[in-house]
């Protein structure tokens, strides 16, 4: 396939001025600080291109490109923290470091418009494995949330095909998660099909008020990490070469696993989402043909708004994850069957409750861990993002996405990315594996019958 050819960049900001928030000094978590050394979140849409009678229903004359621009600029209006900068301050007292998001900053987000000449949406759908361009349609590829000093907090690329246009998002992941990811990209359709405007939307909660009495802010905390050494193992000559493909389960074949699942453990508490990861796992584990006694890891973000006490509210604009790790051997994992490995998934969720969620944030305050590619275990699978998001109800005025797709930020052996299919009801998993597990995974009957509508 052809590279991308690069028309434009540009520095969107807010349309309007936040006198109240002039001088907003956003402090950030544990939750946000462990994820300084990682890359950052990156998720795109594919859409068909607009018609002409479409194109024009927009903004008139304006093209499709200036008229995102301006709705853009109206959406940083609300979640104006992404137009700033992340600040990183070293306290001389005890030589620890300190970060937060200067939300006076007027540094602005990214803006690029691209061109991948010759390149179709049938391009990018048909193949079995997602093709490699994808990754050129997103900005900051390997850039690391700490990096977010010198750069914007927000970039976006969007990108022309012959018949298509993908729209890709990178935002750093220190300063958001998943559930305002979406929520940034939900508001930003809106107001570009005009169903909403930046006074009628919820404004992201940026205080910090829950953590009182539990930690004191600014956190200090040893940041060393280098670019080099982050990467410096993905970099190497040993890295095996990775595929993706993504693997569609329906409404029906979910319901199924689900069924199994807790029939097989006389329960009720195993959910959809809890089969299929059981159901990925137990293929993926069989595919790499490990021995019964090797020791396997599912390595899962865990969502906390609900789990705090009171909730956090989903405008709440930080982090609020936790990984946890589900540990099995692989014999037991295989032979224990779908229900079992499901439960287990279920427990260790299950688990994260209020007062251990308070004794993370305590401990991590007096030992901070940061997570780094070498810092998850061997055989592991990483699952992140969630089916809950609202991918397919982004409509920028011209119709509902094709697809939604992940850049190679945080691409691993083993990472799945689990977002909402097309249909009600249905899930997809954007499934990052060596060309050898993959290969494996066709030939595995148990696996792909749960594929097959």
């Amino acid at each position: 396939m052809t590279n991308i050819r690069f028309l434009s960049t540009t520095t969107v900001r807010p349309t309007a001025s936040h006198p109240s928030e002039s001088t907003r000094r956003l402090e950030l978590t544990p939750w946000d600080l462990q994820l300084l050394a990682v890359d950052q979140i990156q998720k795109g849409l594919l859409f068909y291109k607009p018609t002409p009678s479409q194109e024009k229903k927009l903004k008139g004359s304006v093209s499709v490109i200036d008229h995102l621009k301006s709705s853009l600029s109206r959406t940083l209006d609300i979640f104006f923290p992404l137009a700033g900068r992340l600040v990183k301050v070293e306290n001389d007292d005890d030589k620890t470091t300190s970060f937060f998001v200067d939300c006076n900053n007027h540094g602005g987000a990214e803006f690029v418009h691209a061109v991948a000449d010759g390149v179709t949406v049938a391009d990018i759908l048909e193949p079995l494995y997602v093709p490699d361009i994808v990754n050129s349609f997103f900005l900051m590829n390997k850039v690391l949330n700490c990096e977010g000093v010198s750069k914007p907090l927000l970039a976006v690329q969007v990108t022309e095909l012959v018949d298509g246009i993908f729209i890709g998002c990178t935002l750093n992941h220190s300063v958001v998660d998943g559930t305002t990811f979406w929520r940034f990209f939900n508001t930003w359709s809106r107001i570009s099909t005009g169903s909403a405007n930046s006074t009628s939307q919820s404004p992201p909660i940026i205080g910090l008020g829950f953590l009182d009495g539990i930690i004191d802010l600014p956190i200090h905390i040893p940041f060393q990490f280098q670019r080099n050494e982050i990467h410096e193992d993905e970099s190497s000559n040993t890295c095996p070469p990775l595929k993706q493909r993504v693997f569609h389960f329906s409404k029906e074949k979910i319901q199924q696993l689900k069924a199994k699942a807790n029939a097989e453990m006389s329960t009720n508490k195993i959910s959809s989402l809890q089969a299929v990861l059981a159901h990925l796992w137990r293929s993926v584990v069989r595919s790499r043909r490990l021995n019964a006694d090797e020791e396997v890891f599912y390595c899962l973000l865990v969502g906390l708004r609900q789990r705090l006490q009171p909730p956090l509210p989903e405008e709440y604009l930080g982090n609020a994850i936790l990984v946890v790790n589900v540990k099995a051997t692989a014999g037991d994992l295989l032979e224990q069957g779908l229900g079992w490995a499901a439960s287990q998934i279920n427990k260790t969720i299950a688990s994260q409750k209020a007062e251990e969620i308070k004794k993370y944030v305590e401990d991590w305050i007096k030992t901070p861990k940061f997570l780094t590619p070498t810092s998850l275990p061997s055989n592991r699978l990483v699952t992140g993002s969630s089916p809950r998001f609202n991918v397919y109800g982004n409509d920028f005025g011209w119709g509902r996405p094709l697809a939604v797709r992940s850049g190679v930020g945080n691409k691993s052996d083993g990472k799945l990315t689990v977002f909402p299919g097309p249909e009600e009801g249905s899930m997809d998993f954007e499934a990052c594996l060596s060309p050898e597990t993959l290969l494996a995974m066709t030939d595995d009957a148990e696996f792909n019958e749960a594929l097959v509508s």
